[in-house]
């Protein structure tokens, strides 16, 4: 079972996108940046998804702080590509942020691209 946290401003807008995704193998579910940080570390969970108002820095400010650069990647305002996703997952990506008005784009290609990883 692969875990996805949500957080940031529209983190249960982002959880409800992926859950009605219906995707095999991924729970997910709302937390805070920091308890989200924390799991992530004790892997507890695998992947995090945050949002802010320009998904630039608030998204992800803790968890940089705590995870480490290499471990996240924003995409501010962008739409990313299937591949754009994939290639970051394989590089080893676990939190990703957004921009709040991205959520029904970004969120569930984010996780289809999880899901299609299998962790």
């Amino acid at each position: 079972m692969t875990k996805i946290l949500t957080g940031g401003v529209g983190k249960t807008e982002v959880a409800h996108a992926v859950t009605a995704l219906g995707l095999d193998g991924v729970h997910v579910a709302v937390s805070s940046d920091m308890d989200a940080a924390m799991k992530l570390r004790a892997g507890q969970a695998d992947y995090y998804l945050g949002t802010c108002h320009t998904g630039a820095g608030a998204s992800l400010g803790v968890l940089v702080g705590l995870m480490g650069q290499p471990a996240c990647h924003t995409f501010g305002r962008s739409i990313p590509s299937e591949d754009d996703v994939a290639a970051l997952l394989a590089d080893g990506k676990k939190v990703f942020g957004f921009a709040m008005d991205q959520i029904d784009t970004v969120a569930p290609l984010i996780a289809r691209a999880i899901a299609a990883r299998g962790a």
